[in-house]
């Protein structure tokens, strides 16, 4: 009886255990552009990708009523963040996956006191890279380093 009882608490154990599928690629290979609707969402059909954005805006311009038909850019790296920006921010917004939504990580400052222009984000590699103009600011988790 203890060997049969000692049998199924193995199974029901092993039959628990984590399953880890490594490595994985997050990353997007291009940026995503998309246009907030009258509800503040926007949706990426081909990530299958739809999100509120109206915290993002209240946070940088501590407007969330005019949001309609602004652009915000979002590019994914490796690791699976999500970096949001867009014209008028000095700030990148960092957030991971969490069921139902996503968290912020990390709020990364540009500039205090210049506004992004045109920004546009590329995926290299090792980075994110977000390029405004002539300015080119290299981004790896919370760290930015400005690139010449």
């Amino acid at each position: 009886m203890k060997f049969i009882i000692f049998i199924s608490t193995l199974f029901i154990v092993t039959g628990c255990a984590t399953m880890l599928l490594q490595p994985a690629d997050f990353s997007w290979p291009v940026e995503s552009v998309l246009k907030v609707n009258d509800q503040g969402f926007v949706s990426e059909e081909r990530y299958t990708f739809d999100i509120n954005v109206k915290p993002i805006f209240y946070e940088e311009f501590h407007d969330s009523n005019s949001v309609a038909g602004k652009v915000i850019r979002i590019i994914r790296d490796k690791a699976g963040h999500y970096y949001f920006t867009g014209v008028g921010f000095k700030n990148i917004y960092m957030f991971k996956s969490v069921e139902g939504g996503m968290k912020l990580e990390d709020k990364i400052s540009i500039s205090d006191s210049l506004a992004l222009q045109k920004p546009a984000f590329n995926q290299k590699p090792a980075y994110v890279e977000l390029i405004d103009g002539p300015n080119k600011y290299l981004v790896t988790g919370a760290e930015i380093v400005r690139s010449k």
